[in-house]
Parts: structure tokens; sequence; C-alpha cells
């Protein structure tokens, strides 16, 4: 019988259907290695999943957690490149199919059959979880694990931002939702030479407050429309839509400039409602954003272990494993960018 381990599971669709359980520990395949979990971040949308709002099909009970770091504890036979032992971060895509054309133009991330750590297979706010061996990436010598379990949400920014905006420098860029993401799309758009504003509503004040302290970026709180009086009136050159309501985008096509760019990373299930003709009318190119490939965990790895991109201010606290709910409170009621939970960490 398999060794039990304590773990976050939520199992079922309705609000507060998350909670510590004793679950079987991983058995691994021969392409596998068993990650002896150091630390894990809480994402907005392990908070969407205990307030029963998810945005993806969730195969229930499920243990939550996608942004991971550790050590590997054991490998399997055909595992090659890494070894028990080694600090390693985990890429989200734990199911994909190998014969997809999208998979085999690198953009598995895209393809319909991908299920991912934390709904689709179970993730990581436990001792162990069972990762194949493509997913994995090496942590630098200099790169802490606490900070590199975060690579995730920062691979979601760079994408968005690097590879999904036309960015210049120069350009006035409005982020619309200071949100985990939101913020790292301000941080990696001034690393990009971008004059950039930062805008969400009063209740966001504390989140606001540590973007503009952590980046230097402009921060804005009402109606982000107001924004358009800058610059030469005609509104910001990219507008980069990263927070949780469809009509977030609504305000993106007021505000953008003719001729702009808009970037969708934020999720929003509620329908439209309104007219796309600004779209066609100011000639806007709308781009969406989702997750992360090889290349870009690559880079942010790279920029992390650089301090190129240094996002320890915004680790708001780090909890351990059974004060789960204490750490997603936090996030959910905005006292805290980013919660962390402490599972087993190794000596640094």
């Amino acid at each position: 019988m398999n060794t039990l381990h304590p773990a976050v599971v939520n199992f079922a669709f309705e609000p507060g259907s998350v909670e510590l359980r004793a679950m079987p520990e991983p058995e691994i395949g021969p392409d596998d290695v068993l990650l002896e979990v150091a630390y894990v971040g809480v994402c907005g949308s392990d908070l969407h999943r205990w307030l029963g709002t998810p945005s993806v099909r969730v195969n229930y009970p499920v243990i939550l957690g996608h942004e991971f770091a550790g050590t590997i504890a054991a490998a399997g036979a055909a595992v090659t490149a890494f070894r028990p032992g080694d600090r390693v971060v985990s890429e989200t895509a734990a199911v994909i199919n190998p014969a997809s054309p999208l998979t085999r133009r690198g953009l598995y991330n895209l393809d319909p059959g991908r299920k991912g750590f934390g709904y689709g297979v179970h993730g990581a706010m436990t001792r162990f979880v069972r990762v194949p061996q493509r997913c994995l990436h090496r942590v630098p010598e200099e790169l802490p694990l606490r900070i590199a379990a975060l690579a995730e949400p920062c691979c979601v920014a760079v994408n968005a931002v690097v590879n999904h905006s036309r960015i210049s420098p120069g350009d006035r860029v409005v982020i619309l939702g200071p949100g985990t993401i939101g913020i790292l799309c301000a941080a990696v758009a001034r690393l990009q030479g971008a004059e950039v504003t930062l805008a969400g509503l009063a209740a966001d004040a504390t989140r606001l407050d540590i973007a503009q302290r952590a980046y230097g970026v402009s921060i804005f709180a009402g109606d982000p429309r107001e924004l358009k009086a800058g610059g030469d009136g005609y509104g910001p050159d990219v507008v980069i839509d990263a927070a949780g309501v469809s009509a977030s985008l609504r305000t993106a096509l007021d505000l953008v400039r003719p001729g702009g760019w808009i970037t969708k990373v934020g999720w929003g299930p509620q329908p439209l409602n309104f007219s796309l003709d600004p779209l066609v009318q100011k000639a806007v190119t709308l781009q969406g954003s989702y997750s992360h490939n090889w290349p870009v965990w690559d880079r942010v790895l790279r920029l992390l272990a650089g301090r190129n991109l240094v996002i320890d201010g915004l680790i708001g606290g780090t909890w351990p494993l059974a004060g789960w709910h204490a750490a997603f409170s936090a996030m959910h009621e905005g006292r805290v960018v980013k919660s962390v939970l402490e599972v087993a960490p190794a000596p640094e």
C-alpha cells in the first residue's frame, strides 16, 4: 500500500469544496520523476476552484497546485537528463498529444487535448508529484527554490508581453487588472522600455501600491478610460487585458488608440453583450495569449537567475501546507499579491 501524504484537494464543483486530505504517494512510469515539492504558489485559478468558479473542466477529485519547484526524489528507468537530488521546476502541460500538429510545432500549450497539473491531473499541493521528464527545467544554482516556484506566472506574463504583444521602447502601455499576472505583465513591459500604467479599482489599492514600489510603474484606480487623455490624447499604443471579467475587453477597445494592439491574457467567462465594431473601425489588433512553452521557460529562468526580473516583493507570505486556507484567503481578500505554500523545502 502506498504511503499517504496530506494534500490540498478540490473534490467537487460547489463553492468551498477544497480540503486537506490524505492522498497516496504517486507511482511513476519509466519517463517520469517523483518530484519532492519544496514550494508551491497559489494561483488565481486555485482560488476559482475553491470558490466554485473554475474556468476549465476539472477532473474531480484533484490535488491543486501547478506553480512548483523542488528536488527529484526518484527517476524512472528511461529518464536520462535528470537524477535524484536535482533542483527542478516543472511546466504545467502534464498530459499532451505527441502526435498533434500543434505539439510537433512546439505549441503543445495550445493543443485541445492538453491536461494540466491541478485540474486535469494531480498537482503539487502535497509532498510528492509525478512529473514527466519533458516538463522539467533545471533550476540555476543562484536561484532559490522559493522564487523558482513562481516561474510559471512569470512565463504567462513573458509569453503575453514579449511574444504576443507589439511593444516598442517608449510605447504607452496600459494593463488592466493588478493581479499577479497583470503586475508581472507590467514588470515585463517595463523591461521592454515601455511607459506603463497599471489600472485597477479602489479595492485594489494594496496590490497597486505593491506594484508601484516593486517596479516603478504608474498606477491608476478608477475608470481606466480616463487614461485616454494622457499623451497625445489618442490612447495607449497597447492595452493588456489581465482582468478576470469579460467587460474589461470593452474598456480595452474604448481605451486603445486607432491602429493599436490589445492582448487578452485574463479569463472572463461572462457573455460580452457589446459590439466589436470599434475593433474594425479603429483597425485594432486583438491577440489572445495562453500559457507558455519550452522557450519561454528557458528565458524566464535566465531572467530570474540574473535578477533582471525580480519578483521577491510580490510574495506576501509563506504558509505551511496545513495553512492553505489562510494562504488562499489572503490572496482572495487582496491583502497580498502572492501566497506561497512551503511543503518540504530543501537546503538552499
